[in-house]
């Protein structure tokens, strides 16, 4: 598609979307099918970014505290919150 000029691009492309609107689902399911069984299809094997998803996420909320003990656990250096939340959890019994 590099070599094709404007309206030649649009063109194509508009008649790709057409062709992909008309598809129908028992179409589309034989075609799934039969890219799975092609041996020299490859996976999509980019990889994800950013962190591993935990099983356990946190939540986010807006919680308001006192400025005092934020600023006490930020003056303890960087894993702050992680700090905050194990104060939380003896608090609350959790441990």
């Amino acid at each position: 598609m590099g070599q094709l000029k404007g309206e030649e691009e649009q063109s194509l492309l508009k008649r790709a979307k057409a062709a992909l609107d008309e598809m129908t689902a028992e179409e589309d399911a034989a075609i799934t099918a039969a890219a799975r069984t092609d041996p020299d299809a490859q996976p999509n094997l980019a990889a994800r970014r950013g962190r591993p998803r935990s099983e356990h996420a946190k939540v986010a909320i807006l919680l308001r505290l006192d400025p005092d003990i934020v600023e006490s656990f930020k003056k303890s250096g960087s894993g702050w919150q992680t700090r905050m939340n194990a104060a939380l959890r003896k608090a609350a019994d959790l441990d």
